[in-house]
């Protein structure tokens, strides 16, 4: 493949996979090379080359002759993602030092600001990058690398899973501020234990909006 070939290929990777993530391209759409060529303006050589490399990461499954059919997250992928979250970042703080938990509940209790802002102006993507930012917090706290390189590698379906709610996220944001509170305050005042409980129930509720919607 050409130096040309690749920066297509490229583009249309991180173009499709943007789509996906912030559910352009909503789970059960079945993107066709033909007309993603086109939107992207390429041949439909890189953008087979983007399908195949994001059916290797799970976002989509190929037909033949068909096109790309877009996956979502099973109940069971959520649950699994939720138990993951809550193992590195419960993990993260318990390893933290009393004064490092002490800074990071200061930092975190001025960011809060930030988001109550985000949803003031109804700014979901904003509210979710935001959200992603305070949940990495508590893992880069903990001062283990892999740990927050795995955290990262997770990032992108917490992202996913957080775009597919859509309203039903919206309409808990004001509750998900309040349990970002809490888990503050648990932080500051009761240390790893309390946050442990607290961070289990916030992860398990959040999870439990997608899994009641209707469409479930």
């Amino acid at each position: 493949m050409s130096t040309s070939s690749q920066s297509a290929a490229e583009q249309a990777y991180a173009t499709i996979r943007a789509g996906i993530l912030a559910g352009t391209h909503a789970p059960g759409t079945m993107l066709g090379e033909a007309g993603l060529a086109a939107d992207l303006g390429v041949s439909r050589t890189p953008v087979r080359a983007a399908l195949v490399r994001l059916q290797d990461e799970g976002w989509i499954t190929v037909y033949p002759k068909r096109g790309a059919l877009v996956r979502g997250l099973s109940e069971k992928d959520a649950r699994d993602l939720a138990d993951t979250r809550h193992v590195l970042e419960s993990a993260s703080v318990q390893r933290a030092t009393h004064q490092s938990r002490q800074d990071l509940a200061e930092r975190l209790a001025n960011d809060l600001d930030l988001q109550k802002s985000a949803l003031a102006d109804g700014d979901l993507k904003r509210f979710i990058e935001l959200t992603l930012a305070f949940h990495r917090s508590f893992v880069e706290v903990g001062g283990n690398q892999v740990m927050l390189e795995l955290n990262d590698r997770l990032a992108d379906r917490q992202r996913f899973l957080l775009f597919s709610l859509g309203d039903s996220l919206l309409a808990r944001c004001q509750d998900i501020i309040t349990e970002h509170e809490n888990l503050v305050a648990r932080l500051r005042d009761e240390g790893a234990n309390g946050f442990t409980e607290a961070l289990r129930s916030h992860i398990g509720d959040t999870v439990g909006t997608g899994l009641r919607r209707p469409d479930r």
